[in-house]
């Protein structure tokens, strides 16, 4: 179970750069994507990245290391 935390939290954080990267502008792929210079998506982006990062310790927490 800690190890689908694990791969869960990676992937949250993992989508949460990609969104604060869009947000930004600094990945604008694809060109036509609405969250391109959308500046929630930075707020989104990090909130989700806070989330994993939690999400991560709940996996190495439960696993007792």
């Amino acid at each position: 179970m800690s190890r689908l935390f694990l791969v869960l939290g990676i992937l949250m954080i993992a989508s949460g750069l990609l969104w604060a990267a869009q947000g930004s502008g600094l990945f604008p792929y694809p060109a036509q994507s609405f969250m391109i210079d959308s500046r929630p998506w930075i707020g989104w982006g990090f909130l989700m990245v806070l989330a994993g990062g939690l999400v991560l310790w709940a996996s190495r927490w439960r696993s007792g290391r």
